[in-house]
């Protein structure tokens, strides 16, 4: 139980650990600038600015009356029609605007379809090494998160019969995140497709977070066929970020892909946690999701770019071996197999100032990983890590 508290609290969020971010960042300030200016790898944060078509549509919704009044529970119309038909287009399927609802964030649109689909006392499996946050958020709602393992000898993509084993009479849901956070790692179409498959023959959900969907390598252009057959609206959740996308991570916008009827039990969680969305950016979305294409592509062949000058700077250090990368993410097995992924990790920022996070972070098993957030900076500064790195003693 958390202490300093006059009395209880939930003991559910009193056992959750506090945030990891914010605990790898306060090693920075031990770090001293030796090697020169912080590397900072650590949080998924967009390595460029908005556009400056949205800059101008953002300020414009925050300085009119309309952006700061309530709006509808599940998303404003003009973003929900927008994205409906965007969605359209790139699954080559039959997606409603009702069968969309907008949320503050992809955190919360996890948030909201773990309350909408299990209980506390049910299951649902979570590819492991996890995102943090999807198991502290099924730690307090009292939901088991069940490791999925992901194995680096199989690319960190996981499998049917390990999932198929691990489901019992609780499990209510399985997870797919894809581009996968943290290990970079892409889900074939045909895997997708056979988790789908695997979760209407067990009659459970399969809830699959695409927030770095904009950023997948070049040439990837429908990451699944899930929405190509009506038999979705069974089984599917989709969940997404608009933040990442469109670089306004602190406008908080995410969205929810389910059948309408789901969604429309979803809003009832909505109301109570959020009531709406914030309004600026809803405003300024659906002229972006038509007018920004190829604003997003250019960027994802950037980040793409970042991906293989990431590669280049660490294959002179075969010690450091990157395991797994893609879209925002590398999963690095660090040289130290004596010492814990917290200990490489820390010492790492504090003597030649590189923030990345250890394994440990992201579930059991995880002390030879460190993630690397590569996307964050631009690739001059990556091309340093050679340096950085080379000679480095845990």
């Amino acid at each position: 139980m958390a202490s300093g508290l006059l009395n209880p609290i939930s003991p559910l969020v009193a056992d959750v650990g506090s945030p990891p971010i914010p605990e790898a960042q306060s090693w920075t300030r031990r770090y001293d600038g030796t090697f020169g200016p912080l590397i900072n790898l650590s949080q998924a944060v967009p390595g460029n600015p908005p556009h400056p078509g949205m800059l101008e549509r953002l300020a414009a919704s925050a300085g009119s009356a309309g952006g700061a009044q309530y709006g509808p529970i599940s998303g404003d119309g003009p973003l929900r029609q927008a994205y409906a038909a965007d969605l359209a287009r790139i699954y080559e399927g039959r997606i409603e605007p009702d069968d969309t609802a907008v949320t503050a964030g992809c955190n919360m649109a996890f948030f909201a379809t773990m309350m909408a689909l299990a209980r506390q006392g049910d299951a649902v499996l979570l590819p492991t090494p996890w995102y943090f946050n999807h198991q502290m958020s099924l730690d307090m709602l009292g939901i088991e998160p069940r490791p999925l393992p992901c194995r680096p000898e199989a690319g960190f993509v996981p499998r049917f019969e390990d999932a198929e084993a691990l489901i019992d009479s609780g499990v209510k849901a399985i997870v797919l995140v894809t581009p996968n956070n943290p290990t970079g790692a892409v889900y074939p179409a045909h895997v997708v497709e056979g988790f789908a498959e695997l979760c209407m023959r067990r009659g459970i959900y399969l809830v699959v977070d695409e927030t770095y969907r904009d950023f997948l390598p070049s040439g990837v252009n429908r990451p699944h066929g899930l929405f190509t057959s009506h038999e979705w609206r069974s089984t599917v959740v989709q969940l997404y970020s608009f933040s990442k996308s469109y670089a306004i991570p602190g406008h908080r916008t995410g969205a929810i892909t389910a059948d309408a009827a789901l969604v429309e039990q979803i809003a009832k969680i909505l109301d109570c946690i959020q009531i709406c969305a914030p309004r600026t950016a809803q405003a300024a979305l659906p002229w972006a999701i038509e007018s920004l294409r190829d604003w997003r592509d250019e960027n994802r062949s950037e980040i793409n770019h970042r991906a293989q000058v990431f590669r280049q700077a660490l294959a002179p250090l075969p010690e450091w071996r990157i395991e797994s990368v893609g879209a925002y993410f590398a999963y690095l097995r660090h040289p130290f197999p004596e010492k814990t992924a917290q200990a490489v990790a820390e010492k790492l920022a504090t003597e030649r100032g590189v923030l990345c996070l250890p394994g440990s972070y992201f579930g059991p098993g995880q002390e030879g990983h460190l993630r690397v957030a590569f996307a964050n900076v631009g690739a001059d500064v990556l091309a340093g890590l050679t340096e950085r790195l080379r000679g480095f003693k845990a």
